[in-house]
């Protein structure tokens, strides 16, 4: 477990499974709101996270999967797909500079 500071986030993957759309929904939810920050967003299986991601956003099921194909990435695992509190917070750190922990 790592921590950066949302400043600091340059490109944050949404990691799935399940190809059932919802994390693509919440990867164009997070681009449209990370947009003025650069933050590139993108959407990947979970089993290939790309060595260059800051961030790993994936639902809570798959965080345990996320950490063994990502072990050096900060992992924030989610609940609902839209408007978890968890997401809220990253994209909040990422407009204030605060820290986020996973």
């Amino acid at each position: 477990m790592g921590s950066i500071n949302g400043k600091d986030v340059h490109k944050i993957v949404v990691a799935c499974d399940a190809g059932m759309g919802s994390s693509v929904m919440l990867a164009s939810q997070l681009r449209k709101q990370l947009k003025k920050f650069s933050v590139t967003v993108e959407h990947t299986p979970v089993n290939s996270i790309p060595a260059d991601a800051d961030l790993v956003v994936t639902h809570t099921g798959l965080a345990a999967r996320a950490r063994a194909s990502a072990p050096d990435k900060i992992i924030i695992p989610f609940q609902v797909f839209l408007g978890d509190p968890a997401v809220t917070k990253v994209v909040k750190a990422i407009e204030t500079g605060d820290e986020i922990s996973g």
